[in-house]
């Protein structure tokens, strides 16, 4: 895991200006990542507009899982607001749950492929979310091929402070 933009703390789980492990500033978000998230953002005309401040980029292994969680730890401005935040997956398809509980037997379980875009915002922005598992060696042959990458999924999670 690694953040862009503002830097995700995991041991105080909130946002700051600097990395705790170095005191370095977290690197900036590439203004073309910005500008495909904002697009993204822009098919939904029922989620406000973000100006993502934050990029939260995550490798899953073909193992990888993440539990179903709540994405809080934004300002309560834009908790309040709904803003969304926009998921990016490139690489091996992941099985995706949500719900509206913790409970992973009641969650409903999509494939989010390469190349998929996911947008909780509004009265979806607190659901609870994760990973069940990544589905080994799905990732398109030619992502493989020209670009050499690693078996597992990247994830790019946008979001406004």
């Amino acid at each position: 895991m690694m953040s862009l933009g503002n830097n995700w703390d995991l041991t105080t789980h909130s946002y700051g200006p600097t990395r705790p492990f170095d005191g370095a500033q977290a690197p900036a978000i590439p203004e073309a990542l910005k500008t495909i998230a904002q697009a993204a953002n822009s098919t939904v005309s029922e989620f406000p507009q973000i100006d993502p401040d934050i990029c939260i980029v995550n490798y899953y292994t073909n193992s990888g899982k993440l539990g179903l969680h709540q994405d809080k730890d934004e300002s309560k401005s834009s908790i309040n607001q709904g803003l969304p935040f926009i998921s990016i997956s490139i690489g091996d398809t992941a099985e995706f749950m949500f719900g509206d509980t913790r409970d992973k037997d009641q969650a409903t379980k999509i494939n989010l492929e390469s190349g998929d875009v996911l947008i909780l915002g509004g009265e979806s922005r607190l659901l609870f979310h994760g990973v069940s598992h990544v589905r080994t060696d799905t990732a398109p042959s030619w992502l493989k091929e020209e670009t050499g990458i690693r078996p597992g999924r990247i994830n790019l999670t946008f979001r406004q402070y």
